[in-house]
């Protein structure tokens, strides 16, 4: 029988069409200690790259799978344990393994589950992962879609559920956004909750979306256990319009990428899938009327036209914000006016995307507001 502390490192599932991963480089090496949550390697995608986090602390005992090399979803790539456990067991493990990735049999995880649920006379889609008896639902931001979550949904299902949305107007829903308001934004975050028999969530939500879970909260405090704000809109007039109408105008790689690389403190992220991917979902019908009725909700000429800063105080549940230092699009300086109801953590090597850019420190977060609930 296999020794129950030795933790087996798997390719992620980062997303519903990922087959296979390609490490690009290990972060740590063989002996080295780990703890849970420890960065442990790239990973680089058709889609995406990202960073795997150890779920299990000790020791990597053995790397299965080299930089450089390619590996199916759910195979074993490391193995981490105690160093007392038995260089036989770990040489067990590991031929297992090389053994799975020689054959091609293995067992895929089943990742993310894309859902659709109608709300309010439109279908807004979700992913699912997980199945705990705690809920948490993430909202993206302006443009964004349920897949800028992927690095944080993963790593929060290991022990609840957690649904990743689409707002109206973005990704997979319906693109009519109707007014376009935070209180019809707010109603749609309200009302998948019923639709989904759901009585209580931790809200997340980042940019537009962090606006939008604060007035959710502020109109339903009973629906919800804690939130969670990364880079929230509304907290400060300070907003960069030129990144947001920008975003909506550009209809070229050319015109794109130089908004794209405002939201990341690593312009090495924008790169030609994400341009595309973008293009693709901004040329769908019904989107560039969906982005431009919602530049209204969030601009008053140069300035954010949003203003939620005293809502917290109205819901009184439990909130933990993080901001990027290196945010170009809404200042770190906005977290001021989260700090008398808020704990606040500002995080070194991050831009506006928190939650792609340094996901543990987003995933830190959610779990200490959820702690507080």
């Amino acid at each position: 029988m296999a020794d129950d502390r030795i933790g087996r490192v798997a390719m992620p599932k980062w997303g519903l069409s990922m087959k296979t991963g390609k490490i690009m480089e290990w972060v740590v090496a063989e002996g080295d200690e780990v703890e849970a949550g420890d960065d442990l390697a790239e990973i680089d995608t058709d889609k995406i790259a990202g960073t795997l986090e150890a779920v299990d602390g000790g020791v990597l005992r053995r790397i299965v799978v080299e930089a450089g090399a390619e590996a199916p979803v759910g195979c074993t790539i490391a193995v981490v344990a105690p160093a007392d456990v038995p260089d036989a067991d770990i040489d067990a493990v590991v031929k297992e393994a090389e053994e799975q990735l020689a054959s091609g049999a293995v067992e895929e995880d089943e990742g993310p589950r894309q859902r659709t649920a109608e709300v309010g006379g439109r279908a807004v889609s979700y992913t699912t992962m997980g199945d705990g008896e705690d809920v948490v639902v993430l909202v993206h931001g302006y443009g964004g879609d349920k897949d800028s979550w992927l690095f944080v949904q993963e790593p929060l299902a290991r022990s609840r559920t957690v649904h990743a949305l689409d707002l109206p107007g973005h990704g997979d829903s319906a693109k009519d956004v109707g007014d376009g308001s935070l209180g019809t934004l707010a109603d749609t975050v309200l009302g998948f909750l019923d639709a989904l028999g759901i009585q209580r969530a931790h809200l997340v939500g980042h940019s537009l979306g962090g606006a939008v879970v604060t007035a959710a909260a502020a109109a339903a405090p009973d629906r919800v256990r804690s939130l969670t704000l990364v880079s929230p809109a509304g907290y400060g007039p300070e907003i960069d319009a030129d990144y947001l109408r920008g975003f909506a105008s550009a209809g070229t790689r050319r015109e794109l990428r130089p908004h794209l690389l405002k939201l990341f403190a690593d312009p090495g992220l924008v790169n030609r899938q994400l341009v595309d991917d973008l293009l693709k979902y901004k040329r769908l019908d019904g989107v560039d009327r969906a982005l431009q009725t919602l530049l209204g909700t969030l601009l008053d000429g140069e300035r954010s036209a949003l203003d939620v800063a005293a809502l917290p105080a109205k819901a009184g549940v439990p909130t933990v914000a993080v901001w990027g230092r290196a945010d170009q699009v809404i200042p770190v300086a906005g977290a001021e006016s989260l700090r008398p109801f808020a704990t606040v953590h500002v995080v070194d090597g991050a831009g506006h995307m928190a939650q792609m850019e340094t996901p543990a420190a987003v995933v830190a977060a959610v779990e200490e507001a959820a702690g507080r609930a």
